[in-house]
């Protein structure tokens, strides 16, 4: 079975932190771009942060831009998003993608991406 499954989210304080991370299942996702992407109640989803299969090129929103990086653990077949100097309009379900033909400069949400995880609830709140 492919898929992909995220896992990290959760509650956390304003100028805190999060981990997340994004397993793939029966495929290897070093062979693919890797997006994440975000949807804020009553907002257009987000893309936050994408990288092509090699890893030379990745995109940041502006709004995550010096807070958020994105990242691989090649050993665990996953993807990561570290999250620090969280704010309040960060909170959304987070999810992750897996592509072939991923362009990390569009990281666009509402692409027809070949894998998607089902996403994970952060919430970021005093």
């Amino acid at each position: 079975q492919l898929h992909l499954v995220e896992s990290g989210g959760g509650l956390v304080q304003p100028g805190g932190s999060l981990s997340l991370s994004c397993v793939a299942s029966g495929f290897t996702l070093e062979d693919y771009g890797i997006g994440w992407f975000r949807q804020a109640p009553g907002k257009e989803r987000e893309g936050v942060s994408c990288m092509n299969d090699s890893g030379a090129r990745t995109y940041y929103a502006d709004s995550v831009k010096d807070r958020f990086t994105i990242s691989r653990d090649p050993a665990k077949n996953a993807a990561v998003l570290q999250m620090n100097s969280l704010k309040p309009e960060d909170t959304g379900v987070y999810y992750c993608v897996a592509d072939r033909l991923l362009i990390p400069e569009l990281c666009i949400p509402e692409a027809d991406y070949k894998y998607r995880g089902q996403g994970t609830q952060v919430t970021v709140s005093s």
